[in-house]
């Protein structure tokens, strides 16, 4: 069996993250046999065979992005030479700066393992955004009521329960310790191995929505940069610059992925918005993903109302949401019941024709629950106006 590019490129991670650990222990080895003050040793030799195995180890970790630390380590009788010197001198500077000398291999240990770390989610992102979505559909397609007695899943018994183990699995071997693992992730993995129906109920109503949340916010780039292209703001603003302002977004820039991409980003940081995820319809004649999320309102009288909203991307450049569309979309929306849909969106970063508005608005003032709202270009790009960090990440301007 042939392996994939990517179990192959996690092989060399995995690889990589040895030795690295290997030169964590050894530095902690190396910084607990060094003296607290002053102190001539002579020959050390498990010192010496420590350092010279820390010089092998860390020749042969790879670089990141072309740089990887450049590490020599002191030995015994130099840190106390240096340390005298800087006792004689008198000056706390120069003692500090001996200090920070010795503790220097720490410092750059851990920027490497931030960079590794980093790297390593940047290589499984898409994988596991995919894994997530086979998560979700292994779970809609599982039943979850058992007609007499207790259902077990146990392993053999159901394919669908298997695929879904394999998936978790998965997910299990991308995140490596690269990732912490979310809230729930143990639970999860207790009512894998059980496998009963009440198990199941478990994992799509309490495991899986908290796992999944923590996943995406995991991956997403919070803590990521967004290039500025300046050193220092305070230079923009004493240039006082003048000109229009360009409010129309550079939607060609953007992939129908990328496009369902920057609305989930847009639901899933939002107050009042619960639970977004994606659904993969896999039958689909362009392969493409809505949205599900819980919109939340809260009145102080009535309580909490939950309404499940279903969204459908059409990153459309050049062509408006017709009638016939609206139709298609809608007819869709059995894909995703039950549980009922209370609104359904259709998101576009084109137009609606009068046709399909006046559709909508009579769809909107029937009888029916279902009640459709339009997000044209003009609207998202309103809603964008507000929240110009998306913007940024998704160099739209």
């Amino acid at each position: 069996m042939n392996e994939s590019p990517l179990n192959s490129a996690v092989r060399h991670f995995e690889s990589a993250e040895a030795n690295l650990l290997k030169l964590e222990k050894l530095w902690a080895e190396i910084e607990q046999a060094i003296p607290s003050g002053i102190a001539f040793m002579g020959d050390n030799v498990e010192y010496e065979n420590n350092c010279r195995s820390f010089d092998t180890i860390l020749s042969s970790i790879p670089k990141i992005d072309g740089w990887k630390p450049e590490i020599c380590l002191m030995d015994l009788d130099e840190i106390a030479q240096s340390r005298l010197d800087a006792q004689e001198l008198g000056e706390i500077q120069c003692i500090v700066g001996v200090d920070r000398q010795i503790s220097e291999p720490g410092r750059l240990l851990r920027d490497y393992r931030h960079r590794f770390n980093q790297k390593r989610k940047e290589l499984i992102r898409d994988s596991l955004v995919e894994l997530i979505d086979y998560v979700d559909e292994d779970l809609r397609e599982l039943p979850k009521e058992p007609e007499t007695e207790p259902e077990h899943y146990k392993s053999g018994g159901s394919p669908q329960f298997d695929k879904l183990k394999e998936h978790v699995a998965q997910i299990d071997t991308l995140l490596g310790s690269s990732v912490p693992r979310p809230p729930r992730w143990s639970d999860l993995h207790r009512h894998l191995h059980f496998g009963t129906s009440g198990d199941l109920r478990d994992i799509v109503n309490h495991d899986w929505p908290r796992v999944k949340a923590a996943l995406r916010k995991s991956l997403y780039g919070e803590k990521e940069p967004v290039p500025v292209g300046v050193e220092d703001l305070s230079s923009l603003v004493k240039s006082k610059p003048r000109g229009p302002v360009t409010t129309k977004l550079e939607w060609e820039r953007l992939g129908d992925d990328d496009f369902e991409r920057l609305i989930f980003a847009l639901i899933s940081y939002e107050k009042g918005y619960e639970n977004p995820e994606w659904l993969m319809r896999t039958n689909a004649p362009d392969r493409g993903r809505d949205l599900s999320v819980y919109r939340i309102h809260v009145d102080p009288l009535a309580g909490t109302l939950r309404q499940r909203v279903i969204i459908q991307c059409k990153h459309w450049l050049s062509k408006s949401v017709g009638p016939s569309e609206v139709a298609t979309l809608r007819g869709q929306m059995k894909l995703w019941e039950p549980p009922r849909i209370d609104v359904h969106i259709i998101a576009t970063s084109g137009r609606f024709t009068s046709d399909a508005v006046a559709i909508i608005e009579k769809q909107n003032q029937s009888d029916s629950a279902l009640k459709i709202e339009m997000w044209p270009e003009s609207h998202i790009e309103q809603l964008l106006a507000s929240r110009p960090g998306i913007i940024a990440e998704f160099s739209l301007r």
